[in-house]
């Protein structure tokens, strides 16, 4: 069972790495590599490749894909490493040398930003541009957006996560609802449709809109509104616009109407690990639920005593139109630019993430999103009706995702402590909060440039 590595574990890391974020970003002197290593005339290069797979079928996949590139490429070998986190691949880079990898990959789409800006990870576009590799056409707007900080390509993705909806659709036919909703008028009836109380708790909650339930985070929920985050000027915007101000506002809306946050907080302690079979969706205890694509797999798995299904996460009102969006993140993949084997590198990277049949096969293995529009459409995809959905959510161009920032994920951090004072109700003015944070945000972000 695929397992998603993504934000919380990125918003928990970005507090812990500041110091070696301080030392990452003041490091702009790396030594610049180069691409003469001589594999484009035949000549044998081994090159070292770090990731941070480490689940069995995880790491199948990728040694099927290697191994597929070196019978393509057989002068070009390929030194494998898994179970590499961002801080020892970072550390490796600042270092150089020989032990240093050549080509790296990260879950964390938010240390893009500090990759490209620090220089540790080398621009692709010169390698794009050469071999006629146009990435607006290659691949989805969000994904590409990811991968890339202020003009510097320098990743590109490897598969992705896209967030949707899943639903109990047992509840629903029971409680009388026929379709799942598609804005947050129709989610929110339907999440009080849903809820059935059991002494001073609940015996099924519609939904949690808490930001401790799992993947109900500000960012999540912020996808489905198109926030930037960041004005053009690169300070923080929240406290301008007011879809940030109405994503919050909404949230407590819910969270009252569904008995408020200190009863929906006991109910939550109740709640098993988000990826076992205990998870709240999987028992029951909660009938809707905001999740990525891999956890279709794990119902397929858990096989709960409900029938269930997918759909886009409904929209605000006033952007029905939008509706099919969804927040995305995913895997990312670049070149050291330490590296002096840089030609060999963009071979294997150019390989991951836009050979079609690599990509494909990819995702069938770990249960992910592709990360390419022809990969998307391949017949070859082993996707359901279920899964489709998150593949429609990947193409959608209204789809969107947080955007790199110098200093990774701290400005979400900020937003998501933000979110915890408004909704227990330890904060009351929203705007004031916005306006401190949005300050808290440039302030750090000027201290780490």
């Amino acid at each position: 069972m695929h397992t998603p590595r993504r934000t919380r574990r990125t918003l928990a890391a970005a507090t812990g790495a500041a110091a070696a974020l301080a030392l990452l970003t003041a490091c702009t002197g790396t030594p610049q590599g180069g691409g003469d290593d001589g594999s484009a005339e035949g000549k044998d290069v081994t090159i070292t490749f770090w990731h941070g797979w480490s689940q069995d079928n995880e790491t199948k996949a990728i040694d099927a894909n290697i191994a597929a590139f070196q019978k393509l490429h057989p002068n070009i070998h390929v030194k494998v490493v898994g179970n590499i986190a961002d801080d020892k691949s970072e550390q490796a880079l600042r270092a150089g040398g020989a032990d240093a990898p050549d080509v790296v990959s990260s879950f964390t789409t938010d240390n893009v930003g500090k990759f490209c800006s620090a220089k540790v990870w080398a621009d692709l576009t010169p390698f794009l541009k050469k071999d006629g590799i146009d990435p607006a056409r290659t691949f989805p707007a969000a994904m590409l957006s990811y991968s890339g900080y202020r003009g510097n390509q320098c990743s590109l993705p490897l598969l992705g996560d896209a967030y949707g909806l899943y639903y109990n659709k047992t509840a629903f036919a029971a409680a009388g609802i026929t379709a799942p909703p598609k804005t947050f008028g129709e989610f929110e009836a339907d999440a009080v449709k849903l809820t059935t109380a059991q002494g001073d708790g609940y015996k099924q909650l519609g939904f949690m809109p808490n930001y401790h339930g799992y993947e109900s985070t500000p960012s999540h929920f912020l996808g489905q509104y198109g926030a930037g985050y960041f004005g053009q000027d690169g300070r923080s915007d929240i406290a301008s616009d007011p879809r940030v101000a109405a994503m919050f506002a909404w949230q407590k809306g819910l969270a009252d109407k569904l008995g408020g946050f200190e009863k929906l907080e006991k109910y939550r302690t109740g709640f098993g690990d988000e990826f076992s079979a205990k998870n709240p969706f999987t028992t029951g205890q909660v009938a809707m639920a905001i999740d990525g694509e891999w956890r279709t797999a794990s119902l397929a798995e858990d096989k709960p005593a409900f029938e269930w299904a997918t759909a886009p996460f409904p929209v605000p009102d006033d952007q029905a139109a939008t509706y099919g969006r969804g927040y995305q993140t995913g895997t990312i993949i670049g070149i050291a630019n330490g590296s002096r084997k840089q030609t060999a590198a963009w071979q294997l990277v150019k390989y991951l993430t836009t050979d079609t049949d690599a990509v494909v096969g990819f995702a069938n293995a770990i249960h992910n999103v592709p990360s390419t529009f022809a990969a998307l459409d391949s017949p070859k995809l082993d996707a359901d009706a279920n899964f489709r959905t998150f593949l429609a959510i990947a193409k959608n161009p209204n789809s969107s995702t947080t955007p790199a920032s110098v200093n990774g994920g701290a400005y979400q951090v900020s937003l998501q402590n933000l979110g915890y004072e408004y909704e227990s109700g330890r904060l009351t003015d929203l705007k004031a909060g916005l306006t401190a944070t949005a300050k808290e945000i440039d302030a750090a972000i000027d201290q780490a440039k």
